[in-house]
C-alpha cells in the first residue's frame, strides 16, 4: 500500500489516475493547489507526491518533504526543471518522471497551431460568429514548396518533421544527436542553428529547458531569422525571449507566431483567470497582436497521452511500493 500525494491537480488528473491505479493499493490524495515550500506540509502522511509542471520543488521545498516522511517524487510530465535534483539526490529523495507518452499529440497539436496560424483561421472563425464574411487580411501562403526548420529531432520533433514532409516541405534540423537513416529514409537535412535560422520559412522548437536552450531565441537569433518567418514553440516556454520575441513582432519581421507554452505560464496556464485582471504585462502584449496563437500549454492534451501519462505514473508507484525496479529510462538521479 502506498499514499501519493497529488498536486496542482484537475479533474482529469484524478479521472486518469484513479482509473489507471484501480485495484493497484494505492490511495490517493488530491490538492488542486500547488506543491511549493509552503504547502509541502500537507504532504505529511503520504510516502510519494506526484506533481506537474508547475509545482516548484526547490531545496527547501524537498528539504520538508524529507522530513515529514517523503521517498519519491513522480512526475506526471517529461520535464523535470522545476525540480533541484542535486538537493533531492542529497536527501535521498527519489525522482521520476514520464518519459515519453504520446509524442503524436504533441506533434500533431503543432501542425494545428502552424495551419491554424498560417491560414489565420481563429481570426476568420471570430469573423463569421459576427457575420462577417470578408477574406480582408487572411492570406496565407502555401507551405508545399517551403523551407521548414526543426530545433531539436527527438520524438516528437522527428514526427513534425516527418509530417512537414507530406506537405512537400523542404525540411532542415538542427541536433547535436544526427540519425542519418532516419533523415535519408524521410529526405531530412541536418544542418546548424545559424543556417536554420537564416533560411527557414517555418520554425518549430522542440527542445527541453536546460541551461543551453534557455532563450535560445533572443534578439540575435531573431535578427537573423528570415523576414516573414512563423515560429511555433510547444516545447518549454524559457526556450523564447519574450522580450525580444515583442520587439520583433513590433518590428515586423516575424509574420506570426504559435506559443502552446509561456515564459511565465506559472499561476496563468491551467487557471481560469476570466474574471481577473491579467497581471502579466508581457502576456497581455502578446495577446494584442492579431497574428499571435496562443493555447495553453493543451499539445499534451489527449485520452492517449494522459492515458499513458497515468499507466507510467501507477507502474512506477507500484514498483516503489513493491520495492521493485522502476520502469526503464523514468529514473532522474
Amino acid at each position: 500500500m502506498v499514499v501519493v500525494a497529488v498536486y496542482d491537480t484537475k479533474p482529469h488528473d484524478c479521472q486518469y489516475l484513479e482509473a489507471a491505479g484501480a485495484h493497484k493499493e494505492i490511495i490517493w490524495h488530491f490538492f488542486d493547489f500547488r506543491l511549493t515550500a509552503a504547502t509541502a506540509i500537507t504532504a505529511k502522511g503520504a510516502q510519494a507526491v506526484c506533481i506537474f509542471v508547475n509545482d516548484i520543488v526547490d531545496r527547501p521545498c524537498l528539504e520538508i518533504l524529507a522530513q515529514v516522511g517523503v521517498e519519491l517524487i513522480a512526475l506526471r510530465a517529461t520535464g523535470y526543471n522545476n525540480i533541484d535534483l542535486e538537493a533531492a539526490k542529497e536527501l535521498n529523495l527519489k525522482v521520476i518522471r514520464v518519459p515519453a507518452y504520446s509524442p503524436n499529440a504533441v506533434a500533431e497539436h503543432t501542425i494545428g497551431l502552424l495551419l491554424a496560424l498560417n491560414r489565420k483561421i481563429y481570426l476568420a472563425y471570430n469573423r463569421v460568429r459576427e457575420l462577417n464574411f470578408s477574406l480582408k487580411g487572411l492570406i496565407g501562403f502555401d507551405l508545399c514548396g517551403k523551407i521548414a526548420g526543426i530545433v531539436g529531432a527527438g520524438r516528437i520533433g522527428a514526427l513534425v518533421a516527418q509530417i512537414l514532409r507530406g506537405f512537400d516541405m523542404k525540411v532542415l534540423v538542427f541536433d547535436p544527436v544526427h540519425n542519418l537513416d532516419w533523415a535519408k529514409k524521410y529526405g531530412i537535412e541536418y544542418v546548424e542553428l545559424p543556417v536554420l535560422l537564416k533560411e527557414s520559412d517555418v520554425i518549430s522548437l522542440h527542445v527541453p529547458l536546460l541551461p543551453a536552450t534557455f532563450h535560445l531565441l533572443d534578439d540575435k537569433a531573431f535578427d537573423s531569422m528570415k523576414p516573414g518567418v512563423c515560429i511555433i514553440n510547444t516545447s518549454r516556454g524559457k526556450v523564447i525571449n519574450t522580450t525580444s520575441l515583442i520587439k520583433a513582432l513590433k518590428s515586423g519581421h516575424i509574420r506570426g507566431v504559435a506559443l502552446d507554452t509561456y515564459e511565465e505560464e506559472e499561476g496563468v496556464f491551467f487557471e481560469d483567470l476570466s474574471d481577473q485582471i491579467l497581471l502579466d504585462d508581457e502576456l497581455s502584449r502578446l495577446l494584442t497582436f492579431p497574428n499571435v496563437l496562443i493555447t495553453a500549454h493543451q499539445g499534451f492534451f489527449t485520452h492517449e497521452a494522459l492515458s499513458e501519462i497515468a499507466k507510467t505514473t501507477v507502474a512506477n508507484l507500484q514498483a516503489f511500493s513493491q520495492k521493485t525496479p522502476f520502469l526503464s529510462g523514468t529514473v532522474l538521479n
